[in-house]
């Protein structure tokens, strides 16, 4: 991409979620929900790669915008300050009780209407999927709401000028190049470019960022930090704020139900030493096959 004078504005869309790619035997609970205590709370890994690719368009169109947007829990203000600190420039934090169980449906009906609030867009970037739930619906489904064009399993943005946009789409049997006008929503696949690390200058200026309700709760006596420097205060949206019909968000608003969950822990019965000589190494690919594990 060549730079010029032109500039977008470009919603990331990321999520806070439980780092499901170590689960443990403490990791779900008795009745069969997550037990979110025993996981730790990370930056969903394809939203990275999501803001990675926005980052690099802010890189060309240095007047570019990028604005954060999640939803969650007061605790998921956290997500935007890691944004900040890699190179975003503000952020919205959808927190309300009434958005709580959403499922697709609901979470991607609030998120169009936090977008409609935001108002001008030229893109909205999300990862694919998020780790906690592998559906890969709500980016095209809050497409769909805002009735703009969507580009999925995108693993790079080649070029966007002139009103279009073009990208890489990696599939399961090879790769293919599309173009589509703006505003668009694009998802990001995991094998995207890694997002770059945090910003030491971004870190100092950001680490200060709260929204009202954690400067509540921390008790935080020094106001005049954010009456001086505006880009301290996080944005906090709720159901009335951002015009949402309270029956279509949530439990209320999540036609999709769970029957039954079930938590299946596997466990080593045996287990065999082996030493790093081609003797052991080959006896092991010899038993492998004859018992059918492989081959």
């Amino acid at each position: 991409m060549l730079q010029s004078n032109m500039s977008y504005n470009i919603i990331v869309l990321a999520k806070q979620v439980p780092d499901t790619r170590n689960v443990g035997k403490d990791a779900m609970k008795a009745d069969g929900t997550v037990n979110r205590a025993a996981l730790p709370a990370i930056f969903n890994p394809e939203d990275l790669n999501a803001l990675e690719q926005a980052l690099q368009i802010k890189d060309n169109y240095p007047d570019s915008k990028i604005t954060i947007l999640t939803m969650g829990p007061g605790r998921a203000a956290e997500i935007i300050r890691e944004g900040l600190f890699r190179g975003a420039d503000d952020g919205v934090l959808l927190t309300d009780r009434a958005f709580a169980g959403a499922d697709t449906l609901a979470t991607s009906y609030a998120l169009s209407m936090a977008i409609r609030k935001i108002g001008d867009f030229d893109v909205i970037i999300s990862g694919r999927q998020a780790i906690d739930g592998d559906t890969a619906q709500v980016g095209p489904q809050v497409a769909e709401k805002l009735g703009i064009p969507q580009i999925t399993y995108a693993e790079d943005i080649q070029s966007i000028e002139d009103g279009k946009i073009q990208i890489k789409r990696r599939l399961e049997n090879g790769v293919e190049t599309v173009s589509a006008t703006l505003p668009v929503l694009v998802t990001v696949n995991s094998s995207a470019q890694g997002c770059r690390p945090r910003n030491a200058k971004l870190l100092q200026k950001y680490k200060h960022a709260k929204t009202v309700t954690e400067r509540q709760v921390e008790h935080i006596d020094y106001i005049d930090i954010y009456s001086e420097r505006p880009y301290l205060n996080l944005i906090e949206w709720g159901v009335s704020d951002v015009n949402a019909d309270v029956s279509a968000c949530g439990l209320s608003g999540s036609p999709t139900k769970v029957k039954r969950i079930e938590n299946v822990s596997f466990q080593a019965k045996e287990n065999k030493r082996l030493s790093d000589n081609d003797e052991d190494i080959n006896e092991l690919m010899k038993e492998l096959i004859e018992n059918h594990t492989i081959g």
